[in-house]
Order: C-alpha cells, then structure tokens, then sequence
C-alpha cells in the first residue's frame, strides 16, 4: 500500500527527496509534521464548514491553502524519506 501511495505522491515528494543522509533528521520531527499536517487538515475542513455556514465565496482561498499545506505535509511525513523531512525542516545552518 505504501509503495502505490508513493507512486501516486510522487510529484510532491519529489520535490524534497534529495538528500540521502540528513545529518540534522530527528524521529520527533516527523512525528511534528504529521501532527502539524493534521492540524491545518482540520484548519481546512473548519474553514470549508464556516464557508457552507457564510455562504462567503472569499473562504476559498484559505481552505485551498490549509488543504494544499496539510497534505504536502502528511504526504512527506508519512511517505517522505528521512532526507524529505530533514529537508522541510532545513538544513540547521543559519
């Protein structure tokens, strides 16, 4: 099941499979994603019930972007290499 979700996510996690050996990679840190992607996964479907509620055709817009930055979130942090989640965390160089 993993590898046909990998295969249908590609796009997105191409994106951040770059790095094969993340020296800055924590276990916590995907365990934050996948806990930060479920909120704005909520945020959106909040934001979709207070729309439905309004009838506001203006909540479109923060729906699409808790949508789009839920999912890029769970995708890379179920999905994601280590490398991908060190990646969306940076590189720990300032």
């Amino acid at each position: 099941m993993k590898a046909l979700m990998t295969k249908i996510f590609w796009p997105i996690l191409s994106i951040f499979e770059s790095n094969p050996n993340p020296e800055n990679y924590k276990p916590s840190h995907r365990t934050i994603l996948i806990a930060v992607g479920s909120l704005f996964m909520v945020l959106s479907l909040i934001s979709g019930w207070t729309m439905s509620a309004t009838g506001e055709i203006g909540a479109l817009l923060p729906i699409g972007i808790f949508f789009f930055v839920g999912l890029v979130s769970l995708v890379v942090g179920a999905l994601g290499s280590d490398g991908a989640v060190a990646k969306i965390w940076g590189n720990g160089q300032r």
